[in-house]
């Protein structure tokens, strides 16, 4: 058996390394924290929002509980980033919702969409995981799915960073086809499904366009293409209830400090035949907010001639928030039970910092829009926004991070992979 001897001097020596990181050891100890979940108890009373509406959570003790969709028969389906699996949700005897799970043993799930085919008359859930997005066969009257039936419609790498996929249908935005001949009807659906790849990095030049994008594809994966590039990580998008524009939100690269680069959200538009890369350039990694050139980012020479680093020939985001809030999802406000002058106003969840000196984020704000869906700002030129949820960040502690914003049935139904639970926003009589 052997014995080691430890000297005092080694002991001191150990002592001051872990004294004179400590600040960066709280911070990463912090991160792994929020990854698990730790200090996550639930407390509503903590939690503040506008008169009018009240908050409850509808279900708990999920494992990183990330996007929400409802089926036609009003089931609500849930992805648990941390299991691995697909929940599904529908009212038990007693009114409370009932769980079960729908597809186990994926890839880290993210994404979720519902497609019919009315020409076959077939209703197909979509599920995005960290490296494919697979369809598969939806019983609506059962709220059941033909595991055997999972059909690939699109591979893309899920090495590094950034393994979470989401996924939305939505309008074709195309005036000409992608890929003239045999590929014309493809590309010009009237529907398409839109899928948003995180970078594989921090801050680097992708080898791939699948990379630090959003992609288009058509219901059956027959192509997939990029519709814009220069996006680091945009988790979420969503489309306006009247222009259609896709728009979506941004991570900004780290390491730059506590203030840059801003967070964004984007409307990310379709290339015309003056873009010159085939599709718009959003920025990244070259550049950040409103065409602001990144001078720490200083690569070697790299292969791409797709990339830019001209930064005039990039776009401009739409909105900077404030560095490190960290957004996720998004969702206009529609419903016509809520007041009628926040109708078409945009609601964005702060999932929240990790390593920013002094945590931002952790809320639910409104952004103003006017009737013609652009931002509303105010006297000193600034947009309009109030916060609409606070409290999941209170002295310094976490209670809670908000994810999806889903919409259904009069109430807004908000994910929390921090606390593990799905809440729901309700209007209340006054």
């Amino acid at each position: 058996m052997k014995y080691w001897k430890i000297s005092l001097a080694s002991v001191v020596i150990v002592a001051v390394l872990v004294w004179g990181f400590w600040g960066r050891l709280a911070g990463f100890g912090r991160f792994l924290g929020l990854l698990r979940g730790e200090n996550s108890n639930i407390n509503l009373t903590g939690l503040t929002l506008p008169s009018g509406f009240k908050l409850e959570v509808v279900v708990k003790n999920l494992n990183k509980p990330r996007v929400i969709v409802f089926d036609a028969k009003e089931r609500m389906l849930v992805s648990e980033l941390g299991a691995n699996q697909i929940t599904i949700f529908e009212p038990g005897a007693d009114g409370k919702l009932v769980g079960r799970i729908l597809i186990e043993k994926l890839r880290s799930p993210h994404g979720l969409a519902f497609y019919t085919d009315q020409k076959k008359k077939v209703t197909y859930l979509y599920v995005a995981e960290s490296y494919q997005v697979v369809r598969y066969i939806y019983n609506v009257a059962s709220g059941s799915v033909v595991v055997s039936s999972a059909e690939n419609i699109a591979n893309f790498s899920d090495t590094g960073l950034h393994i979470t996929r989401t996924i939305a249908f939505g309008p074709n935005f195309r005036t000409t086809p992608i890929v003239k001949g045999y590929l014309d009807r493809e590309t010009q659906l009237a529907n398409k499904l839109y899928v948003s790849v995180g970078s594989s990095c921090n801050v680097c030049v992708e080898e791939s366009w699948k990379r630090g994008a959003i992609l288009e594809a058509d219901p059956e994966g027959t192509f997939l293409a990029e519709f814009a590039g220069g996006l680091r990580n945009s988790v979420f998008f969503t489309f306006h209830p009247k222009t259609g524009q896709l728009w979506a939100t941004e991570m900004g690269r780290d390491n730059l400090g506590d203030k840059l680069p801003p967070d964004e959200i984007n409307i990310v538009k379709v290339a015309n035949v003056e873009t010159p890369f085939g599709a718009r350039r959003y920025g990244w990694p070259f550049c950040y907010g409103d065409k602001i050139k990144d001078s720490t980012f200083n690569p070697a020479p790299f292969q791409r001639t797709d990339v830019p680093k001209d930064c005039t020939k990039t776009e401009s985001s739409y909105l900077d928030i404030p560095a490190h809030s960290a957004p996720l999802g998004l969702a206009f406000i529609t419903d016509p039970t809520w007041p009628t002058e926040w109708q078409d106003d945009l609601l964005v969840a702060y999932h929240g910092s990790w390593n920013s000196t002094a945590p931002v984020g952790y809320k639910i704000v409104r952004f103003v829009l006017a009737a013609d869906g652009n931002i509303t700002k105010d006297v000193a030129g600034q947009p309009q926004v109030e916060d609409f949820i606070t409290g999941w960040l209170s002295n310094g502690k976490v209670s809670g991070r908000p994810v999806d914003l889903k919409f259904h049935a009069g109430s807004l139904f908000i994910s929390d992979d921090y606390s593990g639970v799905i809440y729901k926003v309700s209007r209340v009589s006054q």
